[in-house]
């Protein structure tokens, strides 16, 4: 039976940063971390050149080495307030100076030196004219690295962790259980090739990303772990030309706004925005298919539009308790409807309450990039609470990006984000299981990349500490 000091779930920022920190600690450690998808150099999406999902298993999008954000994007948010809540688990002051010890992190491995959002009088300006309207402006400073920086970045990572410092990397391996004893952990059970094996260790840290999300909340309830409801985000991904947004993303990058829809005062914000970017889709559960985007950092790899979530939080009272069944529920509807890939609905349709064709969808100004897309209606799908909310919510985006209100609008279905149940953990991330850590977007703490980091770095230094 093989033994380790630290089993890692998930190779995402979370799991790769637990291991850089404990690294630096201490360097002798047996450190295993573990992810249901393929090594960083294999992951490679099909639909990026063909233009059609093969529905690829594990996702490549989705799972392996760097995660989801990481490798479809990479956004690195500068804020406590945004991505996350370690405001939770710490003060301001400490949030800050983790996050400002994780970038340092980043651009140690290569990450661009440009920052967006620092342009305090536009900022302030735009945040302004934006309040005239009723909608928040979140100001936040955003470091890109771009789809392909990611990669090379998050490589970086990989080569210094497994190729110098003998981290171990198990790839296409699956967390099947926790193993627990006398309220302690001892190990994990994984599954690998069809063959199942246990592993003894001292510590895990289940930081399995948002794919993981269910696991994680289902091994919480077996070992008597307490799970919260966080709010369930469930919306679309917009697509406009870039001449809608760029007055905003020139010198934002992303635009967070919030505002709160008229009819029922659902809260609306705007997420993951990529500039000159591309709709792209992703899978789940090997089969659930939903909606995201990403951008390139390199200008000849821009196109000629810009893409964002629009997405509406609820937070469920009891008795409900399964919010991720919820928003998955939501997106099998669409896979229905377009025998299962992506909904696409211009909003002048939508507005019209006329379904998408390809002949109405070729007459739109807004060319998509997401060619696999099938246009359909929008509201065949979205409860009419969700879907009265976000077209309030571009109504009122219209009044300081004229054009996010007109027909050729492009809406794509369904988006949501799996990261609806909290698991409880102390001020160091620690979970009631003496030993057992629960970090980053699967266990309902962060959903960024930098907050996800810097939950990482909190447990790494927890467990050096321990090993004292």
């Amino acid at each position: 039976m093989k033994r380790y000091n630290v089993v890692i779930v998930g190779a995402g920022p979370a799991g790769i940063f637990t291991a850089l920190e404990l690294v630096k600690h201490q360097r002798d450690l047996k450190v295993l971390i573990i992810d249901k998808g393929l090594t960083i150099t294999k992951r490679v999406c099909p639909a990026r050149t063909t233009e059609k999902c093969a529905n690829c298993r594990p996702c490549a999008i989705v799972s392996g080495w760097s995660g989801a954000g990481a490798f479809s994007d990479g956004k690195l948010t500068m804020s406590p307030e945004v991505g996350g809540r370690i405001l939770d688990y710490m003060d301001e002051d400490k949030a800050n100076e983790l996050i400002k010890y994780a970038d340092d992190i980043y651009l140690s491995f290569g990450a661009a030196s440009d920052l967006h959002g620092v342009n305090t009088a536009r900022v302030e300006e735009i945040r302004y004219e934006a309040l005239k309207h009723n909608i928040r402006l979140i100001p936040c400073a955003v470091r890109h690295l771009g789809t392909e920086k990611a990669f090379n970045v998050l490589k970086a990572m990989y080569d210094y962790l497994v190729e110098n410092n003998g981290i171990e990397f198990s790839p296409l391996t699956t967390a099947k259980d926790i193993i627990v004893k006398d309220g302690k952990v001892t190990g994990v059970i994984i599954e690998k090739q069809g063959r199942t094996e246990t592993i003894e260790c001292e510590y895990v840290v289940a930081a399995p990303g948002r794919d993981g999300a269910g696991w994680l909340a289902g091994q919480a309830r077996q070992h008597g772990i307490t799970i919260y409801n966080n709010e369930v985000d469930i919306g679309v991904r917009v697509e406009v030309p870039n001449a809608v947004m760029d007055h905003l993303t020139r010198d934002l990058y992303e635009a967070k706004l919030v505002y709160y829809s008229d009819t029922f005062e659902n809260k609306v914000r705007t997420f993951c925005m990529n500039p000159g970017g591309v709709v792209s889709e992703e899978h789940y559960d090997g089969k659930l298919a939903v909606v995201n985007g990403h951008s390139y950092s390199d200008p000849a790899l821009k196109t000629d539009n810009t893409n964002f979530a629009v997405l509406v939080s609820t937070r469920f009272t009891q008795p409900f308790n399964q919010p991720i069944e919820y928003g998955k529920y939501i997106a099998y509807l669409a896979n229905m409807l377009t025998g299962g890939g992506i909904m696409v609905q211009r909003l002048g349709d939508l507005l019209m309450g006329r379904r998408t064709d390809y002949s109405r969808l070729k007459k739109s100004a807004t060319v998509p990039t997401l060619k696999s897309a099938v246009p359909g209606d929008l509201s065949y799908v979205l409860p009419q609470r969700y879907l009265t909310s976000i077209v309030e919510a571009l109504k009122a985006f219209d009044k300081i990006a004229p054009g996010l209100y007109s027909r050729d609008v492009l809406l794509y279905g369904v988006e949501v984000k799996f990261y609806s149940s909290k698991v409880e953990v102390n001020e160091k991330f620690e979970t009631p299981v003496i030993n057992l850590y629960a970090i980053g977007d699967g266990a309902g703490i962060t959903r960024g990349l930098m907050q996800a980091s810097v939950t990482g770095i909190v447990v790494a230094r927890d467990i050096a500490s321990k090993l004292q």
